[in-house]
């Protein structure tokens, strides 16, 4: 899948202020948290890989993950 994801070192304040600008990346998750969300449904070997940036410290992303058997 691909989705916007946020670097770690921004705040929410920052994230929420960037998506003032694009509203479809105001609720965006960093890349830690994106993370442990997909570890938090189960799901392993996953793999997070920014494509290009949206905005500064935001970025498009390709998302690979699997659910074990």
């Amino acid at each position: 899948m691909s989705d916007v994801v946020a670097e770690d070192d921004l705040t929410a304040e920052e994230r929420a202020e960037r998506g003032s600008y694009v509203g479809c990346i105001a609720g965006v998750l960093s890349f830690t948290e994106y993370r442990r969300g997909l570890e938090s449904a189960g799901l392993a070997d996953i793999e997070i890989t920014p494509t290009r940036e949206v905005t500064d410290g935001m970025h498009s992303a390709i998302i690979r993950a699997v659910k074990p058997s």
